[in-house]
C-alpha cells in the first residue's frame, strides 16, 4: 500500500514565474476548481519527471470540460472610461493579497476597484507626486526605478500578481520611486477614497486585505534585511 509519503507531487509554475509546490492531488484539484490553476497551467508531475499543461493531465482532464454556468456570477469591474471587464475569481485570485477570498468575498471587493489599463512605457507613478492610490498587477510587466544624475536604476520588476503602491492608502505622502509598464498591462487600482469606504462600509472584507498586504511587506523586510545582511558581510570579506 502506498503511504501518503509517496504519493505523486505536483509542482505549480504561476503566472508570477514561481514554481509553487510540491502539493498533493485533492490540493490540486481544489486550485483548479478556484480557477488558479487553468488548463493552461504548466504542472510538475514528479512521479514522472515531466512538465505538462494542466488541461493534459488525465487526472485533471475532467474539471476543464465546458458547464453550465452557475453559483456566484463573474464580477464586472469598470475603467474610468466607462468600459468594463467581467474578470472570473480565477483570475482575480492569482494576485497574492486576493488569494484568500471565496467567489462572494470578491464580488463585493469589485465594487472598492477600478480596471486600470496602461499602454507600453506607461508612467504609472512618479517619483515626488502625491499618493492618492495603490495597484494590483493583474497582467503584463511593470519596473520600479530611480532616476539618479539622468540614469535610471530599477529597484524591482513586477509580474502578475504583485501590487505597489500601498504606502500610499495610509499616508498619502509623495511617491518614493516611478512605476513604469514595460509592456502593456492591466492594473486593478484601489484609490485611497475607496480604500476609506472599504473601511467603513465592509470591515469584513478590510480585515483580510490589510492582513495579506502585511504579510507581503513583512516578506519584503525580511527579504531586504538579508540582502543588507550579507551586502555588509562581502564588504567585509573584500577589505584589506
Amino acid at each position: 500500500m502506498q503511504s501518503d509519503n509517496d504519493a505523486p507531487g505536483y509542482c505549480i509554475w504561476g503566472v508570477d514565474n514561481v514554481v509553487y509546490g510540491p502539493v498533493d492531488l485533492p490540493t490540486l484539484v481544489n486550485w483548479v476548481q478556484e480557477e488558479r490553476v487553468t488548463a493552461d497551467t504548466w504542472i510538475h508531475l514528479q512521479e514522472k519527471d515531466d512538465w505538462l499543461k494542466a488541461g493534459r493531465i488525465a487526472e485533471l482532464r475532467m474539471f476543464f470540460q465546458p458547464r453550465s454556468a452557475a453559483g456566484v456570477p463573474a464580477p464586472t469591474i469598470s475603467a474610468p472610461d466607462g468600459t468594463s471587464m467581467t474578470l472570473k475569481p480565477g483570475a482575480l485570485r492569482r494576485v497574492r493579497i486576493l488569494a484568500g477570498f471565496s467567489d462572494r468575498q470578491l464580488e463585493r471587493f469589485v465594487d472598492f476597484m477600478e480596471l486600470h489599463p496602461v499602454r507600453q512605457w506607461t508612467e504609472i507613478v512618479k517619483q515626488g507626486s502625491p499618493g492618492d492610490a495603490m495597484y494590483l498587477v493583474l497582467e503584463g510587466e511593470v519596473r520600479v526605478r530611480m532616476v539618479i544624475a539622468g540614469k535610471e536604476t530599477i529597484l524591482v520588476t513586477m509580474a502578475p500578481g504583485e501590487f505597489f503602491g500601498e504606502v500610499a492608502l495610509f499616508d498619502h505622502g509623495p511617491r518614493s520611486a516611478d512605476v513604469v509598464a514595460n509592456k502593456e498591462s492591466l492594473l486593478l487600482k484601489i484609490s485611497a477614497g475607496a480604500f476609506q469606504k472599504l473601511i467603513n462600509e465592509a470591515p469584513d472584507l478590510a480585515a483580510p486585505f490589510l492582513y495579506a498586504i502585511g504579510q507581503t511587506l513583512i516578506a519584503r523586510i525580511r527579504a531586504d534585511n538579508k540582502r543588507y545582511r550579507d551586502s555588509i558581510a562581502f564588504a567585509r570579506t573584500v577589505q584589506p
